[in-house]
């Protein structure tokens, strides 16, 4: 039987506790487990039966959240570990080498942009940075040591859409993996894996939990590439010297990806998902549709008021019938384009940060994705580590603010915010 999304969001891999009955997925609140006996203990460590060895590996609440978000993405596996940034270096881990490079969009999150441009120097990668868009630009941009094409569907700040489907066609041309970070649109707008993604990840902190309450990332294996076709990804089709010479393509098939996460990527970098903020991402899922729907539904009516007021001179949403995305919301996530999206003010930085600090019912945090409507000035915050060329290609220039938002009634929204807009000059 083929179940909805909503159905999936409350049942999958919710199922009831076998040691006492519990229907509602328990916090396993332990580091170790026992074995039956040295036989069990040796094919566990083997791969050669499924279950729980250490905490920093698997865990029965958070496997039972891995199933999930496996399920609405529509993918094969998923491993779940701490934060969304941890998801990124876990889905470009069994993939790249030192001297090899990934492909990454200009308009994402500025924390991303600093980890592609910076911090992976660490490990011998490098990125190359493109207008995502420009298809041309993708294809000239990949070379012999590049291994995987990286894009947000839904761009965190400007709400800017990718042409999934483009993107992919380029990416199968070379042989080469398409990463969607979906955290803005989620699964509920978009199911990246049917246009062509091989992986998705995620900053579960965001929209899947919903209530600000916990961090978490995951990544979501398509199970659908071919690691063999080529010698460019040896940790999933060679001998694995990390795990006693085992191919894990030949050994795992399409869940190749989503078991070196977990065997080598969580044993060795240790990016672990703690079961209690597995526990609250779970219970967020399960309204998630919901509150997508009011999420969009403020934002859109959010979104036109503020497009007609004196003060503003852009609004980013792609829901507007401006918006040069708007054509594409209705192929790559046509049920909304989520609670984010950037305001131009024509007073510039000073008026930007006047009305951010005059703002009442909307917090002043570095997050997105709360019940809550959230509000900062990324050129200063998020955006602050860039330079003035990387703020404008990531739509967050000095002029910029960026707007998250909640699910509470939009008429008191909009009051709040004309109330800040005339403090701000």
């Amino acid at each position: 039987m083929t179940l909805g999304f909503d159905t999936l969001q409350v049942h999958a891999g919710a199922k009831p506790d076998p040691a006492t009955g519990a229907r509602q997925i328990p916090i396993y609140q332990t580091t170790a487990y026992c074995f039956r006996d040295a036989d069990h203990a040796a094919k566990l460590f083997n791969l050669e039966e499924v279950g729980f060895i250490y905490s920093r590996l698997t865990n029965p609440t958070v496997a039972a959240l891995q199933d999930r978000i496996a399920a609405l993405e529509g993918g094969a596996g998923a491993v779940c570990c701490s934060t969304g940034h941890a998801a990124q270096i876990m889905a470009l881990f069994p993939l790249m080498g030192p001297g090899q490079n990934v492909v990454v969009s200009t308009r994402l999150y500025g924390g991303s942009i600093t980890q592609f441009s910076q911090t992976i120097k660490r490990f011998g990668w490098s990125a190359k940075f493109v207008d995502i868009d420009d298809m041309d630009a993708i294809a000239n941009a990949i070379d012999d040591d590049t291994r995987a094409v990286f894009c947000e569907s839904i761009a965190n700040p400007g709400g800017h859409i990718a042409d999934l489907r483009a993107i992919a066609d380029v990416t199968d041309k070379a042989g080469l993996p398409l990463i969607v970070d979906n955290t803005t649109a989620t699964p509920y707008l978009c199911r990246p894996i049917e246009h062509g993604a091989t992986l998705v990840v995620h900053s579960m902190t965001k929209y899947l939990t919903g209530n600000g309450t916990v961090m978490g990332g995951a990544v979501v294996d398509s199970g659908k590439f071919d690691w063999s076709a080529s010698d460019k990804f040896p940790s999933l089709s060679q001998p694995e010297p990390a795990y006693h010479g085992t191919k894990f393509h030949e050994t795992f098939g399409p869940l190749a990806f989503t078991f070196h996460g977990i065997a080598i990527g969580l044993r060795d970098l240790g990016m672990t998902l703690n079961p209690q903020a597995a526990h609250y991402t779970l219970m967020g899922i399960e309204t998630l549709s919901l509150r997508m729907e009011r999420h969009c539904g403020n934002a859109q009516k959010i979104a036109e008021w503020l497009e007609r007021h004196d003060a503003v001179s852009a609004v980013t949403y792609a829901g507007l019938e401006s918006s040069p995305y708007n054509a594409r919301m209705a192929k790559v996530c046509p049920k909304g384009a989520s609670g984010l999206f950037t305001v131009s003010l024509k007073g510039g930085y000073d008026a930007c940060v006047k009305f951010v600090d005059a703002l009442e019912l909307f917090s002043h945090v570095a997050n997105l994705g709360d019940t809550r409507s959230l509000v900062i000035h990324p050129a200063s915050t998020t955006h602050r580590q860039l330079t003035e060329e990387q703020q404008k290609a990531a739509g967050s220039g000095p002029e910029v603010v960026r707007i998250s938002i909640g699910i509470e009634t939009a008429d008191d929204l909009i009051a709040d915010l004309d109330q800040a807009l005339k403090k701000a000059g």
